[in-house]
């Protein structure tokens, strides 16, 4: 695995970007249809070039923000140095993120994973289709085609935008159901589907479930059963109704490397394999503005990485790049003109903000039972917030609940327990001087990561639609 220090990786950075190709030539590179030219996987393993086995990690909305962040967050405070991160380790340059013009400047996640599962730009909602809305071959039905297992791992619900992008075709990543039924009905493309997605899987409609159990897949759906899989068996694993719990409120806070292990252990085969791999709450934070379960989804992330280098160092013909599909909530690490950034209350929390809120809603706030969630003391003033703002949301919801059938109509619902969560997240961005300049997404370049096999290739400024590009040549598709 090959290490760049961070000034040299800055470094690189802007000679290959002064350096680099004309992006619309790059463009041109690969046929946007159906059709491929298929490789003999005998063929492939001969080009001792290509690495032999491909891990994709999308760290959903992880913007240069939060790996800064997560460097402080993980900072041994009894040390005078602040130590480097897996992160910094393998970084080799940036991605730029915006969709095609039609969208404007700034992506949402299906635009974003369809450019890094394609090598083509879309408007924002569209799952592995270009602007006319026709599918597009994805790397990793590319991959499949070459004979190579593939899998997806997500702490989101499996057929969510960035899954979805890699492993079918709609024209809005909002259809749910109908992108749950493509997994099945366009042809099976993974062996292996580990997530969330109860709802979308076990329907009244149709049951998807017994339909790949039927194709041949084992399912499980509690992370306790994944040491029990069968070996080289196809694995269906859904864990959550949508998506996973927050790593924050998991009995294994490591769940998402727990899911890459499981699945690299099943795709493991003589001609080599495609893993997605998406850290996807990362995101959900971002959106939330809930610093403590950023933090605790990028230390989910880290150690995923951790595993991953080691394996890489057992495996050298496997290559890793890590990107985001963009940034998100405008994070800043401070804020309100204040000079600082306090992570210390963020490493003792043991329960999600989310959480937090759920259990203030149902009890009596007290100092007591505050501070204990929290697992900090607060004083009396952010106590008496918190007081106001519940009574103020109850009564919200009790005039609410007096309306009339047609008003309620015409009015917006109070939820108390989302009330509490907005005030806890501000009381804990207080505490930590963290600032955000939005609910949604920004158009900032995100941070690009590789090691293993040819990572070298993706050193400097590069657009999003370049990392599938090299990847399909890696993989043998000829332009």
């Amino acid at each position: 695995m090959k290490i760049y220090p961070y000034a040299l990786t800055l470094a690189l950075s802007l000679v290959l970007t002064a350096c680099s190709t004309n992006k619309n030539e790059q463009h041109a590179l690969f046929y946007q249809g159906s059709k491929a030219n298929v490789v003999k996987p005998d063929d492939l393993l001969a080009n001792s070039h290509s690495p032999k086995n491909i891990i994709m990690v999308i760290a959903d909305g992880m913007g240069p923000a939060y790996t800064t962040a997560y460097r402080l967050f993980n900072d041994n405070p009894d040390t005078e140095i602040i130590e480097p991160t897996i992160f910094d380790k393998t970084l080799v340059g940036l991605s730029s993120t915006q969709p095609a013009s039609v969208s404007g400047f700034v992506t949402d996640s299906a635009a974003a994973a369809t450019a890094l599962s394609t090598g083509v730009k879309t408007y924002n909602g569209a799952i592995g289709v270009d602007v006319n809305k026709i599918p597009i071959q994805t790397v990793l039905e590319f991959a499949k085609l070459q004979g190579k297992k593939t899998g997806v791992v997500v702490t989101s619900q499996v057929n969510h935008a960035t899954p979805a992008s890699y492993l079918t075709h709609n024209e809005s990543r909002h259809n749910y159901n109908a992108i749950a039924d493509s997994y099945l009905d366009a042809g099976i493309k993974a062996d292996v589907y580990l997530g969330g997605g109860w709802q979308y899987f076990l329907r009244d409609d149709r049951n998807l479930v017994s339909e790949f159990i039927d194709k041949g897949f084992q399912y499980i759906d509690d992370f306790s059963q994944l040491p029990t899989l069968t070996d080289n068996t196809p694995t269906l694993g859904l864990f959550a109704n949508t998506g996973l719990p927050w790593s924050l409120d998991e009995s294994n806070a490591f769940r998402l490397t727990a899911m890459s292990k499981a699945a690299i252990k099943q795709l493991e085969n003589p001609q080599g394999y495609f893993l997605l791999i998406e850290a996807s709450q990362i995101d959900w934070a971002g959106h939330s503005n809930d610093i403590a379960s950023a933090m605790a989804e990028m230390n989910d992330l880290a150690n995923t990485l951790q595993y991953l280098a080691k394996y890489v160092n057992s495996n050298p013909n496997t290559l890793v790049v890590l990107t985001a599909d963009h940034s998100t909530g405008g994070f800043s690490i401070g804020a309100n003109g204040t000079y600082a950034w306090h992570p210390e209350m963020l490493r003792t929390m043991q329960r999600s903000p989310r959480a937090i809120a759920k259990a203030l809603s149902l009890q009596k706030l007290t100092l007591h039972n505050v501070s204990t969630l929290l697992n900090v003391n607060i004083d009396a003033q952010e106590l008496s917030k918190l007081i106001d703002t519940k009574a103020e949301a109850q009564q919200a919801l009790a005039a609410y609940n007096k309306l009339p059938v047609e008003a309620r109509q015409n009015s917006e619902k109070t939820n108390v327990e989302g009330t509490l969560y907005v005030a806890i997240n501000k009381l804990i961005d207080k505490r930590t001087n963290t600032g955000w300049t939005t609910g949604g997404h920004t158009g900032v370049d995100v941070p690009l990561h590789a090691f293993g096999k040819k990572s070298t290739e993706f050193t400097g400024l590069l657009d999003n639609t370049d990392i599938a590009k090299k990847l399909f040549m890696f993989l043998g598709k000829e332009p």
